[in-house]
């Protein structure tokens, strides 16, 4: 397989919504950080046990 990657000249990227995992790549990739950001108040958190899922 040959690759020509040839000039990229992006001025903006507006992104309207996220899923839970989501990536947004622009040209050449070689590594990838993950992070995470939450707008979410810490005391508005609901954590509960996990349910087991009934197999079918």
């Amino acid at each position: 397989m040959t690759v020509i990657n040839k000039e990229i000249n992006v001025i903006s990227i507006r992104v309207t919504s996220v899923s839970t995992s989501s990536v947004v790549m622009v040209g050449d990739t070689e590594v990838i950080k993950c992070s995470s950001i939450s707008d979410t108040p810490p005391e508005s958190l609901i954590i509960t046990p996990a349910a087991p899922v009934p197999a079918r």
